[in-house]
This record gives C-alpha cells, sequence and structure tokens, in this order.
C-alpha cells in the first residue's frame, strides 16, 4: 500500500513542475512578442530614416540605415550597385540632380524572423530637376532587407521597381 502523504507530495511536486512551465511558455511567448514589437518599430524608424537620407541626400545619415560593407546591394531602375561605396553614389546623384526631394512611403509592412526580417512598401517621389526646376513625380514600390547586427538594425538589400502598368 501506498503512503498518501507521498503521494500527495509527488502530485504537488508534478503540478508544480506543469505550473512552472506553462508560466516560464507564456513568458518566453510574451518575451518575443515584445521583441518582435520592439524590432518592428525599429525598422519602421529605419525605414523613416531612409527616406530622410534620400530627401536630404545625406550620405551620412545613410550610413545610419545601410550596413556599410562590400556585401549589400540595391537594384534599382538604373541599374545595381554592389557595396557601400557604389549606394553611396545613388545619394550622390540625387543631390546633383535634383535640387528638392520628397521620398513618400506608404503601406509599410515589416516581417521579422529572429535577426533577419523584410519590409515591403510602397513610394511616392516628388523632385525638381537641378538643371532647370521641371518637376518630377514617380510611384514605386521597394522591398528592403534588414539584418541585426548587435542593437542595430541595418539594411543589407534593397530593390525598387515602378509599379505594375495594367494593359
Amino acid at each position: 500500500m501506498r503512503n498518501p502523504t507521498n503521494v500527495i507530495a509527488a502530485g504537488l511536486s508534478l503540478a508544480m513542475v506543469f505550473t512552472l512551465s506553462y508560466t516560464a511558455s507564456c513568458t518566453a511567448t510574451r518575451d518575443k512578442a515584445a521583441d518582435t514589437k520592439a524590432a518592428t518599430d525599429s525598422i519602421r524608424q529605419q525605414v523613416a530614416k531612409y527616406t530622410a537620407a534620400l530627401d536630404a541626400a545625406d550620405i551620412n545619415l545613410a550610413s545610419q540605415v545601410w550596413r556599410t560593407t562590400a556585401d549589400v546591394s540595391f537594384i534599382h531602375p538604373g541599374g545595381h550597385a554592389h557595396g557601400w561605396e557604389e549606394i553611396k553614389g545613388i545619394y550622390s546623384f540625387f543631390g546633383s540632380s535634383f535640387s528638392e526631394r520628397k521620398l513618400t512611403a506608404r503601406d509599410v509592412s515589416v516581417h521579422v524572423n529572429g535577426d533577419t526580417a523584410w519590409v515591403e512598401f510602397y513610394w511616392h517621389f516628388d523632385a525638381k530637376q537641378s538643371k532647370d526646376g521641371s518637376p518630377v513625380q514617380t510611384d514605386g514600390r521597394e522591398s528592403q532587407v534588414y539584418e541585426k547586427a548587435g542593437d542595430r538594425w541595418e539594411l543589407v538589400h534593397g530593390h525598387y521597381s515602378s509599379p505594375v502598368v495594367p494593359q
């Protein structure tokens, strides 16, 4: 015959293990959700900096968004920039080609997966050409890939294109 005290103690121990496991699981889920929200917020701030850097044609501000190494890339209608040195040239081009620039991102969607994330958005660009002040307006869509380095999300790849034109 079993000792009732031992049976009760074993049952209580088992209940405590389940309770601790459940609590740890809930805490981990809350922590993951909080981490994802913090990452999403940080990346949205990077997208805002990205547009501000283009508006100002500011390479220093752009370097706070982009990873400044040779392995980054940017695909755009004018070509394919490989490495930070080539990407910097895009900011210089916008600075010399347009006297005024305003890039507006909308419908920004951020997807976080651990230390990697991708962003999708549509954009509208208003500018004035430097040579004669004539207005320029373009629309497009863009996807970006970010990687977390330390406590910072860095843009490692961008790809933009014009919107699909219905036929």
